[in-house]
């Protein structure tokens, strides 16, 4: 593991990256949140949703092998008791939310927190047509 963080402008790089991985992998509306200029406790939000505890299980486990793989640090993976319709891990500098989507719209991050610029939008990928 490394014994430093990477710099900034690498996480950005990473918060993306981490985003397309989790579209990859068929998260859903995969979002990526600036949150450098809103709070002092991370830098960036990847939101994604779920489709059931397996899709869950699955996209954490890809989101700890890319932690570990670029030196982040899994400071905590949190899991509410109310049926796993909550998955956040904390990378310090990148907090990862895997949600379902009744989770999702109830808590509403992408609203919560709406002056943070969005630096990847995975629904680009998905159900949009030109």
């Amino acid at each position: 593991m490394k014994d430093t963080l990477p710099e900034a402008e690498d996480i950005a790089g990473m918060a993306v990256e981490l985003g397309k991985l989790l579209s990859s992998h068929n998260g859903g509306d995969v979002a990526v949140m600036d949150m450098r200029e809103l709070n002092f406790w991370t830098d960036f939000f990847v939101i994604a949703t779920v489709t059931s505890i397996t899709h869950q299980s699955g996209l954490e486990r890809h989101v700890k092998d890319f932690s570990r793989d670029k030196g982040l640090p899994l400071r905590r993976s949190r899991r509410p008791d109310t049926a796993d319709e909550w998955c956040l891990l904390d990378l310090g500098t990148i907090v990862v939310h895997l949600m379902t989507s009744r989770s999702r719209s109830f808590y509403e991050l992408e609203r919560l927190w709406s002056s943070a610029p969005l630096i990847y939008d995975g629904k680009d990928h998905s159900s949009k047509s030109s």
